[in-house]
């Protein structure tokens, strides 16, 4: 995909690049990721090479030979009770601290272990063991119709993951053939990278208010629902996506393969094409000169502008952020008074200590006393 949300029309070497890119923020950010691709196109090969050029470990568990107690846990009795102990690939992970878990040929996982590895996708819990943070769950499958006893993923297991499409450029394949293969590469976030969260989210959330019906759109056919589709887990993983995107400086391509992986191909290119087109002021900029702050005239835009400041704020909440914070909301009352009741209650949950209410308080004043965040 292209900046503007058109489908990206580059080359098959561009295309796979932007796959291996957005892969590897996926990974940084710790959201599960799937790579679908024809057999023997390299997916596998891919993951490995990432975890080594990373220097971790890396479990690899094939779906189509295990049972639901390899992943909800297999129970045994200990005293009076019954526990449910993790696989030695959970274990030799938790041990480490850190990894990649690889769940290769998931579509060839029979519905009751889908059911099973729900929990360990979204939560990383196998059995009574919950992994560390640190452990980035990684899968790959083959199109149902091209595995071995194939099947859909099903909506619950799919909608824990973002989809990456994998295509085969024949230039690389040849490069890597005779030179060796490039390794892949995992951006290093920065600490703090999380906090660009609140600016993403507000850009979802003003694109949702725009389209309510892309809120939750589950598929009504087992093949689209066994993709990306828009879910408000999704739209979350949506938002910390492109935070992590933009905290790696990953390239247009990767980040529409992000979205488009997350909520699928119709809404993402809906939501592509609407945040090209909003050209909203730079939040930093209007905090530094509150005065000068005009509301836009679409509710859409208005929404988005005045929670995008209200979230860097929330990020970095010194007295003078805050206080110019309120300047923003102050002058955008007038105009959207339902919109800056929304960022006013951000920014009354993160007033710095001993910081005195500003006068534009008092314009948000019932709705944050019946929120019980007005006080002093």
């Amino acid at each position: 995909m292209s900046k503007d949300g058109r489908r990206f029309a580059g080359t098959g070497a561009q295309q796979q690049a932007a796959a291996v890119e957005a892969l590897g923020v996926a990974v940084a950010a710790r959201v599960p990721v799937l790579l679908w691709g024809s057999p023997g196109t390299g997916k596998t090969a891919t993951i490995r090479a990432m975890a080594e050029q990373m220097g971790w470990p890396c479990e690899t568990v094939i779906a189509s030979i295990r049972e639901p107690s390899d992943f909800a846990g297999l129970p045994i009795v200990v005293g009076d009770g019954v526990r449910f102990a993790p696989p030695g690939w959970a274990r030799r992970l938790a041990e480490t601290g850190h990894g990649l878990l690889f769940l290769d040929e998931l579509s060839t996982a029979p519905p009751a272990v889908q059911a099973a590895l729900l929990r360990v996708v979204l939560e990383r819990v196998v059995g009574d063991l919950a992994l560390p943070d640190d452990v980035s769950v990684v899968a790959a499958a083959n199109p149902p119709e091209q595995a071995a006893d194939g099947w859909d993923l099903s909506a619950p297991l799919a909608n824990r993951l973002c989809h990456l499409a994998w295509e085969v450029d024949p230039g690389a394949v040849a490069d890597g053939l005779a030179g060796g293969w490039a390794a892949p590469r995992v951006p290093s976030l920065p600490d703090g990278w999380d906090a660009g969260l609140g600016v993403t989210r507000g850009l979802v959330a003003a694109f949702l208010h725009a389209r309510p019906a892309l809120a939750c759109a589950p598929p009504a056919d087992a093949s689209s629902a066994g993709k990306g589709w828009p879910s408000p887990r999704t739209w979350d993983m949506t938002a910390r996506l492109l935070a992590a995107a933009e905290a790696a400086g990953a390239g247009g391509e990767a980040r529409s393969a992000l979205v488009r992986g997350s909520v699928g191909e119709g809404a993402g290119v809906e939501f592509l094409s609407w945040l090209t087109e909003m050209d909203l002021p730079d939040p930093e900029a209007v905090l530094a000169d509150p005065d000068s702050f005009v509301l836009p005239k679409r509710g859409d835009r208005a929404y988005a502008a005045v929670t995008a400041v209200a979230a860097v704020v929330a990020a970095d909440p010194t007295p003078e952020r805050w206080a110019a914070g309120w300047r923003v909301l102050g002058k955008a009352a007038a105009g959207a008074p339902d919109v800056a009741a929304v960022a006013a209650r951000m920014l009354a949950r993160c007033r710095p200590d001993g910081t005195p209410l500003p006068a534009e308080v008092r314009l948000f004043a019932p709705v944050l006393r019946d929120a019980g965040l007005l006080r002093g």
